[in-house]
């Protein structure tokens, strides 16, 4: 396991590899990145961008939703992973929105986790982005980067490593650390294809240690 040096040594490394490293879905505001982050699930960033340029033109607001057919939100959603489902969920999370919370974004963990397709990730994503409220979700990218680094066991379940990583990053960096993760995870350590011949962690990095052995790889 890495030890709190070694993980402050990693997370000065990603901030120097991804000083701007940020939220990529687009959105203008808690509403929109909520749903964003709800089609997100199983789906790239890159796809849900490009099928959201049109969708939040065309709904704006909770009730825009809810306007039309369940059966037409499904066909402008369709090119995304599981569409029927989300768009299920998008509806009934509208509707939640105007019943109990005059249409509005809950800023709370509990409550936003009570909204229909929104989980614990989804729930962090908003909180740190829209609300700018410390919390760290974790996605592949995280949970894969933390685990080959040592910081986390391969066992450990999601949110053994959400709060692993909590409990070892300062709470003011609990949002930058989740991005940087990302973008390590995404453009670097990436799940085929890792990095490790150019990786300024492949010391510290036990999967990287692993690979280097068994002679996958230079040293950087």
């Amino acid at each position: 396991m890495l030890t709190k040096k070694q993980w402050e040594h990693c997370l000065g490394e990603m901030d120097r590899m991804f000083p701007n490293a940020h939220c990529e879905l687009v959105h203008e505001n808690a509403f929109e990145l909520t749903i964003a982050t709800l089609l997100s699930a199983q789906c790239t960033d890159v796809l849900v961008n490009k099928v959201t340029k049109t969708l939040f033109q065309k709904y704006k607001t909770p009730e825009d939703y809810l306007a039309v057919p369940l059966e037409e939100l499904q066909q402008d959603i369709r090119s995304i992973g599981l569409y029927r489902n989300k768009a299920k969920n998008i509806q009934a999370l509208c509707r939640r929105l105007l019943d109990e919370y005059h249409g509005e974004i809950p800023a709370t963990r509990e409550e936003l986790v009570t909204l229909p397709g929104v989980g614990r990730k989804t729930a962090n994503v908003v909180l740190s982005v829209a609300f700018d409220i410390p919390a760290l979700a974790v996605d592949t990218h995280v949970e894969r980067v933390s685990k080959r680094l040592g910081l986390c066991r391969w066992k450990d379940s999601v949110l053994e490593v959400e709060e692993t990583i909590m409990k070892k990053t300062p709470m003011v960096a609990w949002s930058k650390t989740h991005h940087q993760l990302i973008f390590f995870g995404r453009y670097h350590c990436k799940a085929q294809n890792p990095g490790c011949h150019v990786c300024p962690l492949l010391n510290d990095c036990r999967e990287g240690q692993k690979r280097l052995k068994k002679g996958l790889v230079k040293e950087a």
